[in-house]
């Protein structure tokens, strides 16, 4: 049973829904015992980096989503949900995150022309033969809503990038832990393919 984690914030249902598309049972959960029994662990999200740490330290989930990528089953970041997973984010204010990989989530320029938030379709580009891609074309579009990026210290985890102004990482991918800023159970075909893939992966 795959485990998306509920912390009072996100499209829970939405993701649920996408996984019992592609014929994968899931539970929205915020039980410590539920997410450490399950064969695989989602975090996504919706809203603001500060506001949601917030919420994962009042439910007490910080250590039963830790504990669930050190035991090494498969888990996946959505969204806010991938930026959580870095040290830090400058949305409203310097606040940590849960600092599983170093990097800072950083807020796209001023520039006046690009608007901000990025939302809409925009391309992937492929740079790891991670197994959640399989099926999934370089170049393939998927849905993104967001307005900062995540900035990983380490480059090597970088396993797609998407061009909106500059060219920013848009999902990584480190032993057991895939993470994407689009959305990938609003991205259509890819998306599902995606989110397949995750529940196949072991």
């Amino acid at each position: 049973m795959i485990a998306i984690i509920d912390y009072g914030m996100g499209n829970l249902r939405s993701v649920s829904k996408a996984f019992d598309a592609v014929g994968h049972q899931a539970m929205v959960t915020r039980d410590a015992a539920a997410i450490q029994n399950a064969s695989q662990v989602v975090l996504p999200g919706v809203g603001a980096f500060g506001d949601c740490m917030a919420n994962l330290r009042q439910y007490g989930l910080i250590e039963p989503l830790k504990a669930a990528i050190q035991s090494g089953k498969p888990f996946l970041g959505i969204c806010l949900g991938f930026q959580l997973l870095f040290t830090e984010s400058e949305e409203f204010g310097m606040h940590e995150g849960l600092d599983i990989f170093p990097g800072k989530v950083r807020a796209f320029s001023k520039d006046k022309s690009l608007k901000v938030p990025h939302m809409g379709w925009n391309q992937v580009s492929i740079q790891s033969r991670c197994p959640l891609f399989k099926g999934i074309a370089d170049g393939s579009n998927c849905y993104f809503v967001h307005s900062f990026f995540v900035e990983p210290q380490d480059k090597q985890i970088t396993a797609m990038t998407t061009t909106y102004g500059i060219p920013f990482t848009s999902s990584i991918w480190k032993d057991n832990v895939v993470a994407c800023q689009f959305h990938p159970e609003k991205s259509q075909g890819v998306g599902l393919q995606l989110l397949k893939n995750f529940g196949d992966w072991k």
